[in-house]
């Protein structure tokens, strides 16, 4: 990161949409600033397309000149309640979005994070801001256009890579308990340092939290797992005491215990370094959840045995029932993204079981059946699951997933077996054997399935009704 002059500032923001607000700002004798992230981005030279503008007046009131000055190309979008307006700009197939506010002072009550809003200042504006680096203003009226006004040095904090309050931090949390997760959320996605007595504060003001809405919290969360390294984000919140009141489920993860010396492993830590993994496979969003969720059944199915040390058993079938709820409560998506999760959490385990045993063609079969077109996520997930610090047992179990790799191409290539119906469906059945709706047509149709997963027949129809004539003589029914 760079510092930037007056002039290196003005020259960037060199575009018509900057210098129209400035002629229209200074014909209504109103000063006007680009403020926050815009601001903030220009120095980190990151992509910005939101673009927040205060003004010394009435936001509205600017917003209203600069669309009627641009025409039909701007749709203007006014919010009286909160004192503010939007205006998209559609120009040369690119969108521009124009938020205007007026310069604000506010005031909060302890049970509320609505602030009671008056007019202000352009310093009593920054005050309210949430960190110094979101804090910096640069002016667009034309004598001064270009001007930085940074009354917390949050230029400097860029350079030094670290996220602090403009004022005390105990204020800036508890007025606005959101802004702990932003803290999270700007340390994860630009790699910076949250200052000391900043995150000291954001542990003192943790249980704030609980008037922060869900689908608040969720969106914040969702940006932290959206990041190059979303795992630091989840240890951020561990270290300061968030994790436990938004997430539990993963909270529980944490510890081990230790019986005559046998100890587990730490199951957060673990989980994280598979999240780490999967990112570094260039993950989707939903395959990063469930990376995060494919030990979360552990705690509820951790055992000490005598004879085997601490066990999970099951912690795939258990985790996987507590994702719908875990969803649910979080207010993610109850849809396919959802089910896709759950599916890769109740599986995670079938590879591994697979590439630690002989790798055969009706496991390989069944479990290409099962995972259908997600078959390749899961492999990611489990090849990421391996973290063992055995280097042997690692190289084990990474030679052993290239050859269920292989056999899966194979076998999809030769038997179709990926989504696939059996070729004889209940209803040829029923009227081939003059069967009603009942448990031998399911018994039949579940045997010409296994027979084609476990190789006894092709998955061809010819075959599979030749089976289910064997197979129905077996129940006494006749095909006559």
């Amino acid at each position: 990161m760079r510092h930037l002059s007056q002039q290196e500032l003005a020259d960037l923001l060199n575009r018509p949409v900057f210098h129209l607000i400035s002629e229209v700002a200074d014909s209504l004798g109103m000063e006007c600033y680009v403020v926050g992230g815009y601001v903030r981005d220009l120095f980190l030279e990151r992509p910005s397309k939101d673009i927040d503008v205060v003004v010394v007046g009435s936001g509205i009131e600017l917003a209203r000149a600069v669309a009627s000055r641009i025409g039909k190309r701007a749709h203007l979008s006014v919010f009286k309640n909160f004192g503010t307006a939007q205006v998209k700009i559609n120009r040369d197939n690119e969108e521009i979005e124009l938020e205007f506010v007026g310069a604000r002072r506010e005031s909060y009550s302890h049970d509320s994070r609505k602030p009671i809003v008056e007019d202000g200042t352009l310093e009593d504006d920054q005050n309210r801001r949430d960190f110094t680096i979101n804090a910096m203003a640069v002016c667009l009226n034309r004598e001064r256009f270009g001007e930085l006004v940074d009354p917390f040095d949050g230029v400097w904090d860029l350079e030094d890579r670290i996220i602090a309050t403009p004022l005390d931090p105990d204020v800036t949390f508890s007025d606005d308990p959101l802004r702990m997760m932003r803290c999270i959320r700007f340390a994860t996605q630009l790699n910076f340092e949250i200052e000391e007595e900043t995150f000291n504060a954001l542990n003192r003001n943790r249980d704030r939290i609980k008037i922060i809405s869900q689908e608040r919290i969720t969106d914040e969360l969702q940006k932290i797992m959206s990041s190059d390294s979303p795992g630091r984000g989840i240890e951020l919140l561990f270290s300061c005491g968030l994790l436990e009141l938004i997430f539990p489920e993963l909270y529980a993860l944490h510890g081990t215990e230790s019986v005559g010396g046998r100890s587990h492993k730490d199951n957060l830590w673990h989980t994280l370094e598979v999240l780490g993994n999967v990112v570094k496979a260039g993950a989707s969003l939903w395959l990063r959840w469930a990376a995060l969720l494919h030990d979360i059944g552990k705690p509820r199915t951790k055992r000490w045995e005598a004879s085997a040390g601490w066990t999970f058993h099951n912690h795939n079938s258990v985790g996987a029932k507590m994702v719908p709820q875990i969803f649910r409560r979080m207010k993610l998506p109850t849809d396919e993204r959802m089910k896709y999760v759950e599916k890769l959490v109740a599986l995670h385990m079938r590879p591994i079981v697979i590439a630690d045993e002989e790798v055969t063609d009706s496991a390989v079969r069944r479990l290409l059946f099962e995972a259908g077109d997600d078959i390749d996520d899961l492999m990611t997930l489990c090849e990421a699951d391996i973290t063992t610090k055995n280097n042997d047992r690692k190289q084990r179990f990474l030679d052993n997933f290239r050859l269920v790799r292989l056999k899966l191409v194979d076998l999809e290539e030769r038997d179709r077996i990926r989504n696939f119906q059996p070729p004889v469906s209940g209803e040829e059945i029923m009227e081939s054997f003059h069967l009603p709706p009942s448990k031998p047509v399911g018994i039949i149709k579940e045997a010409i399935k296994d027979a084609i997963l476990d190789g006894i027949i092709p998955n061809e129809h010819d075959a599979a009704f030749a089976f289910a004539v064997t197979k129905a003589a077996e129940l006494g029914i006749s095909i006559d």
